[in-house]
């Protein structure tokens, strides 16, 4: 499948594509290395920016520059090269062209439209095969991933909270529970995504700005309001021009007070609005991951749909005993409906620890039983 070389190679792409998170949508991250015959790097990129160079020709250009021959080189690439034309023309292509030898990649493309770069590279004569480190490469592109898979954003759900699970004090002050470094964390999670949600009960507690801050060469995300009953305020802070804001109502809401705001009429659900029918506006709009920040109420909801991919908890070292708890109604009546996480990593934040989880569900990824040949 690979060569010991060829994995620390594919381990340095890997590193290269979580660069371009938060800046790539509705692309995928990928990484790229060239490598000699004797192990030796050439040339490295990473996808930057839609619309941009993808990782393979950004990898060819800098050998290029660097005066290296690609002739008969290997490039490791973290996601198979691509095979159509959009924006940028097709990477197996590209490789072709450079005179590449041997292309080893870590995930098949399972996008319909872009698909079939390894069976194209096999066909010219290059030695391919795909499947090198691909839980780790996966584990990178997970939200570009559940969103070509499922056909809907990824969503993570962050919350903030004592370690008795409380979100506020009982006379509704909540700021701050956690630290200063849990939320600069915070403003890290907003950078990587496409899109930060909020219910309108947190609009109205809290006046969230919802905007990134501290984070360097940040593109700011859309920020979404689920406001079933328009009660959003025009002087509202996240209706500022720091970012694109997008308020999703009911259809029959009255929203002559928002004339200057971008605004989605949605169908009704059981309580608010119709989670999946939100998720398939945003997807429409190139929201390929969702940061869900608010509330307990709009939290359940999501949770009820069955469509939280990933929990981050902040928690602080502190008690309440009374006021909110984090997570209101998802649908669970009893401890046997219990939605069970996998614990995939515990961090030290200042005081608070970060947890973060992901339900019990099949992966999104399998890896090929065979993969392509060439010569």
């Amino acid at each position: 499948m690979g060569t010991v070389t060829e994995a620390e190679a594919m381990r340095r792409a890997i590193a290269l594509a979580a660069r371009g998170l938060g800046s790539t949508s509705p692309n995928p991250v990928v990484g790229c290395v060239v490598l000699d015959a004797r192990g030796r790097t050439l040339g490295e990129g990473w996808h930057r920016r839609a619309g941009g160079p993808h990782a393979e020709v950004e990898a060819l250009r800098d050998a290029a520059e660097s005066g290296h021959d690609v002739r008969g080189a290997t490039a490791v690439v973290t996601l198979e090269p691509c095979n159509h034309t959009g924006r940028t023309g097709p990477c197996a292509q590209a490789l072709i062209d450079a005179g590449i030898g041997r292309v080893v990649y870590a995930v098949a493309d399972p996008n319909p439209t872009a698909t079939g770069g390894a069976a194209t590279l096999a066909a010219a004569g290059v030695d391919t095969a795909g499947g090198l480190l691909a839980d780790e490469a996966a584990a990178g592109n997970t939200a570009w991933l559940t969103a070509v898979l499922r056909r809907r954003p990824f969503v993570l759900w962050k919350y903030a909270a004592t370690l008795d699970g409380r979100s506020a004090a009982a006379d509704g002050t909540s700021r701050w529970i956690t630290s200063a470094e849990s939320r600069a964390d915070v403003h890290r999670l907003r950078a990587e995504a496409d899109a930060v949600v909020v219910g309108s009960g947190t609009l109205r507690a809290d006046d969230p700005h919802l905007a990134v801050r501290g984070v360097d060469g940040a593109s700011q995300p859309l920020r979404v309001v689920v406001d079933t009953h328009a009660t959003i305020r025009p002087t509202a802070r996240v209706l500022d021009a720091a970012a694109p804001t997008l308020v999703a109502v009911a259809e029959d809401a009255d929203t002559r007070h928002l004339a200057g705001a971008l605004t989605v009429r949605l169908p009704r659900a059981e309580a608010g609005l119709d989670i999946p029918a939100l998720l398939a506006e945003l997807y429409a709009r190139e929201v390929r991951s969702v940061l869900l920040e608010g509330g307990a109420t709009l939290a359940g909801a999501f949770l009820a749909a069955g469509v939280v991919d990933r929990v981050v908890g902040y928690l602080a070292p502190a008690l309440l005993g009374a006021g909110p708890a984090v997570l209101g109604d998802a649908g669970i009546g009893t401890i046997a409906r219990a939605l069970r996480l996998d614990v995939t990593d515990v961090a030290r934040l200042g005081p608070d620890l970060r947890i973060t989880a992901t339900p019990l569900v099949p992966p999104l990824v399998s890896v090929p039983a065979t993969t392509p040949e060439g010569n």
